[in-house]
């Protein structure tokens, strides 16, 4: 479908209109026709428009503010998809350095000029999100990490959130459209809510186990009534080997998951014979915290906030060359930036 770029007097119309009922997010199609830009850039085209040179060749270039993981190029890959522009970046999971420059765009102005706010914005809050991830990940080492963070950001970018977790390190998602996107299965366990509902552990376990299909794991919360270390052994007993983990996820009013409480739950499961079963620690995980879990024997992290709360890395793109020849405004150096590491996507 092709979607027409919105001009000045069609946004600023547009603006004008009483807003209906509707989702505060964007669409697609919003997105893409550009109402989600800057109203400058809308103004800029305009202005070019009139001296005849909006279709003016340029280069320019998207620099980092701190290192990270850079993440969103593939939004923007699929934005840019169909004009004529050659994109140049790092590959998507890269690390990347302060102030290096990760995407070059070479093309007419008017083909990208009005995306930049858009550009900059997927790159930003992806590359934070992975950046995130990926502290999680190297602080759990082969512990699996799964991201659990939509409940703490608006639904219209937790797929966005969560994927770029995923792309950051982490091995998992909960949300069914990122994991759909990743092309993965969903990871979850089951919620508080189900239990209290059924009012018992064991018996919630027992008829998740019975309407499950195979090959969905059996994890179960065991922090909703009892003892945790009690409800992780009722629990045992009820699904034997078919239990394969037990999430502890105890509320900061009752003090948290602690070290200490997964060492207990570790060596109760042990001596009773449930040696197969791991631990899965969520609520309030953050990488200094993990490496202490892991010794006490966690087996695996839900994170959600420490990754959906991670700061967006700011970039900023400027031009470079104008005409082919180097251009650029005062504190930047024209031309083009030498990075090897950039390749034609």
């Amino acid at each position: 479908m092709k979607i027409e770029i919105c001009d000045l007097s069609q946004a600023l119309g547009l603006c004008a209109k009483p807003v209906e009922e509707r989702l505060f997010s964007a669409t697609h199609e919003e997105i893409y026709s550009g109402l989600t830009t800057d109203v400058y850039f809308l103004r800029t085209m305009e202005v070019l428009k009139a001296a005849g040179v909006e279709d003016v060749p340029v280069t320019m270039e998207i620099f980092t503010s701190r290192a990270g993981v850079f993440a969103g190029i593939e939004e923007v890959k699929t934005l840019l998809a169909g004009r004529n522009v050659t994109v140049h970046a790092l590959p998507e999971g890269e690390d990347m350095g302060e102030k290096e420059v990760v995407v070059r765009l070479e093309g007419h102005y008017s083909e990208f000029g009005i995306f930049e706010t858009v550009i900059l914005g997927m790159l930003a809050s992806s590359s934070g999100w992975a950046t995130a991830a990926r502290e999680c990940s190297d602080a759990a080492g082969d512990v699996p990490v799964i991201c659990f963070g939509s409940r703490h950001i608006h639904p219209a970018v937790s797929p966005v959130m969560e994927r770029a977790a995923y792309v950051g390190g982490c091995d998992g998602v909960s949300n069914v459209l990122a994991a759909r996107l990743l092309g993965i299965k969903p990871t979850g366990t089951m919620p508080h809510a189900m239990i209290l509902i059924i009012r018992d552990t064991v018996s919630a376990a027992k008829l998740y186990h019975e309407v499950m299909p195979e090959g969905t794991p059996r994890i179960v919360l065991v922090d909703t009534f009892k003892d945790e270390a009690e409800e992780a052994l009722r629990v045992g007993e009820a699904l034997q080997k078919n239990l394969e983990g037990v999430r502890l996820d105890t509320p900061s009013e009752r003090g948290g998951v602690t070290v200490s409480l997964v060492k207990e739950v570790r060596a109760r499961l042990d001596q009773a014979g449930f040696g197969h079963v791991k631990i899965l620690v969520s609520g309030g995980v953050t990488p200094e915290r993990i490496p202490a879990f892991v010794e006490a024997g966690a087996g695996g992290f839900g994170i959600g906030s420490y990754i959906s709360d991670a700061r967006p890395i700011d970039m900023t793109m400027d031009i470079k060359e104008v005409m082919g020849k180097p251009l650029a405004k005062r504190g930047r150096i024209p031309g083009k930036t030498d990075n090897p590491r950039l390749i034609k996507i």
